[in-house]
């Protein structure tokens, strides 16, 4: 039989015991926790694509790209593109081996993270393509032709060196993002709200849709941001000016705490964010993306800021775009030596572009191949040998060769309809300071 003192102690062993369980409970659940966190880290990590062979194939140009005007200073290149090929984007149209950039933007943030802006790129703009190594290992020409040619004759690196040959800004790092990408990131943060003035019938961009107020998904939101015939005037200026209204309103979902500290919602943002991209090694990690948008996130919503650059119709083809000048020129300094660039809330008008009519009726509509279209020559695999340093926006001579080790700027272009550019100008200093550029903010979104 137990004594007084036994029964006087019982009650203590057993408080000491069920201490016991619960600390050894508790540290089995954060064993779990912390297991199951590191898993879902790791699986997010891994959901990212890196793309190494881009940052290689630019270490060969190092020779000829700009250099970075102020520390700190961020240029991030967005890159859409229309491939068929992967899982969900066969129903856009066949996978004919190629692709090319349906959108992309030059995402600048300022050294000291108080400003971002983002400026549109047409996928039309005529411009001097460099001389690129395809992945087989052979060389392209250089050219003078439409912009969007980059991306579908020698892909990413291809589409860096030319932005940098159009802006002579250098590009930090890159993403890309195609069609299912693009839905699934809409489709984790439930959709975005649009307002629509008129109903929409788009068969080309799969799009019908009533007027007023709605919310958009995936699908529908691809078929927003891509439609072009049956919303507004036809021009892709227009389309591009819905394209940003679209993103500050996706930033604007994605920014709110509604998203981003709310667990259940913020996990697929990450998960679709990170299965849908693909980037250069500066930002393929949870860590450094998470980085990325906490920087953005501080940033005040009318601080963000998309504008497409300056364009007008190409004047030996009005169905092309070239650059407004000295008002591009003046951008791209402003992006360069980190400067605020304004932007006012209206859309530019009407571009007067040729074309406006339905694919099939138009043979410079953007679903349609272009009549003149000519496959790069065969080139060496050779690849170009170090050259002493140069003007970054004298690109190399288009031989059919590695580029020399003195090259000259060529005479003509491979393009058949398009002369060579004037010479270069110095632009006139701006009146009275920098232009205000046509654009909106983030603060602005797409309903007001």
């Amino acid at each position: 039989m137990r004594g007084p003192e036994d029964r006087a102690l019982a009650p203590r062993r057993r408080r000491r015991r069920w201490l016991r369980r619960l600390a050894l409970g508790l540290a089995v659940l954060m064993l779990a926790v912390g297991g199951l966190g590191w898993a879902l880290y790791e699986q997010l990590n891994s959901n990212i694509t890196t793309d190494d062979a881009t940052a290689e194939e630019l270490r060969r140009w190092e020779h000829e790209r700009p250099t970075a005007k102020v520390s700190g200073a961020q240029n991030i290149l967005i890159i859409g593109s229309d491939t068929r090929s992967g899982s969900g984007n066969g129903t856009y149209g066949g996978d004919s081996g190629s692709q090319r950039s349906d959108t992309t933007i030059l995402l600048h943030l300022s050294a000291k993270r108080d400003s971002a802006t983002a400026v549109s790129l047409p996928r039309d703009l005529m411009a001097t393509i460099p001389r690129c190594r395809k992945p087989d290992g052979t060389y392209t020409n250089e050219r003078f032709a439409q912009f969007n040619w980059a991306y579908e004759l020698a892909g990413t690196a291809c589409t860096i060196r030319t932005v940098e040959n159009i802006t002579h800004v250098r590009v930090d790092h890159h993403i890309v993002l195609d069609f299912m990408g693009f839905k699934r990131l809409v489709d984790s943060i439930d959709g975005v709200e649009v307002c629509l003035k008129k109903p929409v019938d788009d068969r080309e961009a799969k799009l019908r849709l009533p007027a007023g107020r709605q919310v958009l998904h995936g699908e529908e939101a691809l078929g927003f941001v891509r439609a072009r015939y049956s919303l507004g005037n036809g021009s892709d200026t227009e389309r591009m000016g819905r394209q940003q209204q679209f993103l500050g309103a996706l930033f604007q979902e994605m920014q709110s705490d509604g998203v981003l500290l709310n667990p259940a919602r913020l996990y697929p943002v990450l998960d679709a964010a990170t299965k849908s991209l693909t980037t250069d090694s500066g930002l393929d990690s949870l860590k450094k993306m998470f980085d990325l948008v906490r920087t953005v996130r501080k940033i005040p919503s009318n601080r963000v800021q998309f504008l497409t650059v300056p364009r007008k119709p190409y004047v030996y083809n009005s169905a092309r775009d070239e650059l407004v000048q000295p008002d591009a020129d003046q951008l791209f300094e402003q992006l360069r030596m980190d400067r605020p660039v304004s932007v006012n809330e209206h859309v530019r008008p009407a571009d007067g572009k040729a074309g406006h009519g339905r694919p099939g009726r138009d043979q410079w509509s953007e679903d349609t191949e272009d009549p003149d279209v000519t496959e790069p020559a065969p080139e060496t695999a050779q690849p170009p040998p170090h050259t002493p340093a140069r003007p970054s926006y004298v690109p190399p001579a288009p031989t059919g060769h590695a580029p020399s080790a003195a090259p000259s700027r060529p005479s003509s272009y491979s393009s058949p309809y398009a002369p060579p550019p004037a010479p270069a100008v110095s632009p006139s200093p701006p009146r009275g300071g920098p232009p205000t550029y046509e654009g909106t903010t983030a603060a602005r979104g797409i309903c007001g």
